[in-house]
């Protein structure tokens, strides 16, 4: 969600996500542009803002007898969805000129009525207080319809909402809308309205194809400066796999010259033919660069929308789980036997992943579904253009399986994935309402997240945890970094008042592997001390009996309602056999989950 940079961050580029607040003081209205809380900076220091706008490159070499044809390049396949009416047949598509929309047309186009203003109530929780919520605030921002009385918006648009209203063009009522589907990673949101007057006399907007280079492009939703439509031209400049300011993740964009606004956010953008080729999502600003703007094309969208269809629930963009590195240098090459400038070599392996019981490190993948990816870790894509190997993996569904070819000390095999989506092991979002939390004598025990990094500022958080939350992978589901937040001083824990973010490790010699766990660690508990080792060697003990009779007054105190959130009174289900994984240091050797400086590492 797109909220006021914190003071503690420094920028010289950034990618916005355009979506237009109103703040009140008093009886004033303060119309303001915010940025988004997830930039892109270009420094080698940061989190997942820190994505180089590079797509990770795959690349795949083959035995001279079982490569895969040269072939055509790569189209992208978008899967078109019945029932909302998402492309239309190819050839249906591009060669009708009688539908070109002329600018002196625009005006009266029916297609203009189907992009409405939203505006949306947010109330966000707090990640240092997580029992309970920050301020609520507004914003608006822009949408269309897509048939099926569905419409598609900006997932930024609507985050933690606890109030959605959208109004058509020229009128005057508002309209509850309510939130069907939200893709973070892809930073789309589907929306629901059911009153039947709000879809009268309006047509949905058909989907067109993904567009060429140079073509032109017109942006229509309602941006900053006013509150009537607002219409903005240009052309494409560039289409690649490109960073997703939101959803930190790596996906298909088209980059436009048109302006795009805070508040243009969720609107669409359209062909000549007046058919929507994507929506409008984010900006790049820097002293250097101008009229940068992103466009989320309708291979994402339809992606986003039959993984609904199927599911019933959105579930997101699978990985393959691999950090890779390219293979241009020929020694390199011939070290690892591969006999031509193909391939990509992996260098880790996700635990989590599918790819753990396949891949090894030192693999060379030459192939995904028989394309062949280049030593740049780069595919063909249509007529002369190449692209990143990720847009392949973008291209699938969770569970879905890959066919790879790779080659083992010189020996070329197939062998298939099944692609997944990636488990954080501390999340970008916070998908489900409020932050866990567990509250033990006034120690606040938390799951360590990029929104609370964000809200507590780096400097607060340490080097050491923090480049384990940069760095570490997640070793198995469910795991997590689990930190002493603050203390609430009270006599029953003097001597910790000072303690905070501190990660605790182990809870009576037992290795933690979640906040869940924690929590039934200490509900099971029947030792007269309660000890929580944390990170440095650092040691808290605490009084069993000092604890339970202290707990209802340090909430009292505090005006806590409860000494732990929601989730963690169902009871705590084991989901690993044995304890080995858990007991397990954090990896040794920690890795980026972005590109690492000139190494060429990048995940997949």
């Amino acid at each position: 969600m797109a909220v006021a940079l914190s003071s503690c961050t420094s920028l010289s580029s950034v990618l916005f996500s355009t979506v237009k607040f109103r703040c009140s003081f008093g009886q004033r209205p303060i119309i303001a542009s915010i940025r988004c809380n997830h930039s892109l900076r270009l420094s080698s220091s940061s989190s997942k803002s820190n994505r180089q706008k590079e797509g990770a490159g795959h690349k795949k070499q083959h035995s001279k007898d079982e490569r895969p044809s040269r072939g055509n390049a790569v189209e992208p396949q978008p899967t078109s969805s019945k029932a909302f009416g998402i492309l239309r047949r190819n050839k249906e598509m591009f060669d009708s000129k009688d539908q070109q929309v002329e600018p002196s047309d625009l005006q009266d186009s029916a297609f203009l009525n189907a992009v409405v203003k939203v505006y949306c109530t947010h109330t966000a929780p707090d990640y240092s207080l997580p029992w309970q919520k920050q301020r609520q605030y507004t914003s608006t921002g822009s949408a269309f319809m897509i048939g099926d009385r569905k419409l598609l918006t900006n997932a930024h648009c609507v985050e933690h909402d606890t109030q959605v209203k959208v109004k058509k063009r020229g009128d005057d009522s508002k309209y509850v809308a309510k939130v069907l589907a939200r893709g973070v990673d892809c930073d789309i949101a589907l929306l629901s309205v059911e009153n039947d007057e709000f879809w009268r006399d309006v047509e949905p907007l058909r989907f067109g194809r993904l567009p060429h280079l140079q073509d032109s492009v017109t942006v229509v939703g309602y941006p900053l400066g006013g509150d009537t439509i607002s219409v903005t031209k240009g052309v494409v400049s560039r289409i690649e796999v490109t960073s997703y300011a939101h959803g930190s993740s790596d996906l298909l964009g088209i980059q436009i010259d048109a302006a795009i606004n805070p508040g243009n956010s969720g609107g669409p953008a359209f062909n000549d033919q007046g058919e929507c080729i994507g929506v409008a999502f984010q900006v790049f600003r820097s002293e250097e660069a101008e009229n940068i703007g992103y466009v989320i094309p309708t291979t994402v969208v339809s992606h986003f929308l039959t993984d609904y269809e199927k599911n019933g629930r959105y579930t997101g963009f699978p990985c393959l789980g691999v950090l890779i590195q390219k293979l241009e240098n020929p020694a390199l090459r011939a070290w690892l036997k591969v006999q031509s400038n193909e391939g990509v070599l992996v260098r880790r392996v996700e635990p989590t992943s599918d790819a753990i019981n396949v891949l090894k490190e030192g693999d060379v993948i030459v192939s995904f579904d028989d394309v062949r990816v280049g030593s740049e870790g780069t595919v063909p894509f249509r007529t002369n253009e190449r692209i990143a190997f990720h847009f392949l993996i973008s291209q699938k569904f969770s569970g879905d399986t890959a066919e790879l070819g790779i080659i083992r000390a010189g020996s070329f095999m197939k062998t298939k994935i099944v692609l997944n989506s990636r488990v954080h092991l501390v999340p970008y979002h916070i998908d489900e309402g409020q932050p866990s939390y567990l509250i033990i004598a006034g120690l606040v025990f938390t799951p360590l997240s990029e929104p609370l990094i964000e809200e507590e500022c780096e400097d607060s958080i340490g080097l050491k945890l923090l480049a384990r939350a940069r760095y570490s992978l997640a070793r198995f589901k469910g795991e997590q970094i689990v930190i002493l937040s603050q203390v609430l001083a009270n006599e029953v824990n003097i001597g910790y008042e000072d303690m905070g973010n501190q990660q605790v490790v182990k809870f009576n010699g037992t290795r933690i592997k979640n906040i869940h766990h924690l929590a039934h660690l200490v509900d099971s508990c029947e030792d007269r001390y309660l000890r929580f080792e944390f990170e440095d060697s650092y040691v808290a003990v605490l009084d069993r009996e000092a604890v339970a009779g202290a707990s209802s007054s340090i909430l009292s105190d505090y005006g806590i309602p409860s000494g732990r959130s929601s989730d963690l009174s169902k009871p705590f289900v084991d989901t690993l056999e044995g304890d080995q994984p858990a007991n397990q240091e954090f990896g040794d050797s920690p890795v980026s989950n972005f590109e690492i400086g000139s190494d060429g590492l990048l995940w997949a």
